[in-house]
Formats: structure tokens, C-alpha cells, sequence
């Protein structure tokens, strides 16, 4: 919540990137009520932390902040719900190669809502790369499994 007690905006499209950045603040320090951390809240917390958190580096430290957020918002990271390494692997690629398209200069805001106006603003993009199947096992979730479909672009198979 805001200092005001305000639900930050969690849903597409943002306004700004001060916005996305008030969401990630409350990502970062657990304050982010659950029913923020929608799948737009993803999308926006990722970017703004690739772009605007200088030594935050997405493939070393978003696994483990997403763990700890779990953990505050009252979830739990287990063999069924929670952090899942696959798809957070995935979509640090996705990130990365959002940002390293766009032209120089292009605010996160401008980004974050490209990428959910897209098919990744769909709960679903996961799925045409990897089998619901493959994807939502155990091993899935605790460390990374190539996808079964087809490569995702910009993700390496061994992560």
C-alpha cells in the first residue's frame, strides 16, 4: 500500500514510471499486498528493476527477491506454489530483450505496457514454449527445464 493506504495500480495500462516504481518498492520490501502482485505487477516490477535499480542484476537477484516477497505477502515457495525458476527464466528473457530492442531513451512505462499489450500480457505466453505438463512439475519449478515447443528468444538452454 501507499503511505496513503492506497492499492498501488497493479493492472495495465501504467501511467508513469514513478508508478511502477512505487510497486516495485513495495515488492522490494514485502510491503506489496498480495493481490497486487498481479501477472501485470510481474511484468512492471521486472522491468523497473532491470532499468531503474542500477547494481540489481535480474538473473542473480530477482529469484531470490521474488522467494522473499513469497514469504512476506504470506505465500510460500514450495513444490507446488510459489517461486518457479522456469518461468522466472524465461521472463527475465523476455526483459532483457524488451529493453535491448527499444530505442534508447524509451521510459520502463513505455516498455511494461508494450509488453503486456503483447502476447506476454497474457497469463498464458508460457505455454508456447513449454507443455503445461513439462512446465508445472516440481523439477520445473526448483530449477530450470528447457522448453519442450520451441526456444524462447534471448534465453540460453543452460541457465
Amino acid at each position: 500500500m501507499t503511505s496513503a493506504g492506497v492499492l498501488p495500480r497493479c493492472r495495465a495500462p501504467f501511467a508513469s514510471d514513478d508508478e511502477i516504481e512505487v510497486l516495485t518498492a513495495g515488492f522490494l520490501d514485502g510491503t506489496l499486498p498480495a493481490k497486487a502482485w498481479t501477472h501485470d505487477a510481474h511484468w512492471a516490477v521486472s522491468v523497473c528493476l532491470h532499468m531503474r535499480h542500477a547494481g540489481f542484476d535480474l538473473r542473480r537477484d530477482l529469484p531470490g527477491a521474488i522467494r522473499r516477497y513469497n514469504i512476506a505477502s504470506g505465500g510460500e515457495n514450495t513444490d507446488t506454489a510459489g517461486y518457479h525458476e522456469t518461468i522466472t527464466r524465461a521472463s527475465i528473457a523476455m526483459v532483457e530483450t524488451a529493453v535491448r530492442t527499444a530505442d534508447p531513451g524509451t521510459p520502463a512505462v513505455q516498455i511494461v505496457n508494450g509488453i503486456l499489450a503483447s502476447d506476454l500480457g497474457k497469463a498464458s505466453w508460457i505455454f508456447e514454449y513449454w507443455t503445461k505438463d513439462l512446465l508445472m512439475t516440481p523439477a520445473a519449478r526448483k530449477a530450470f527445464v528447457a522448453p519442450d515447443l520451441r526456444p524462447v528468444p534471448g534465453l540460453p538452454l543452460a541457465t
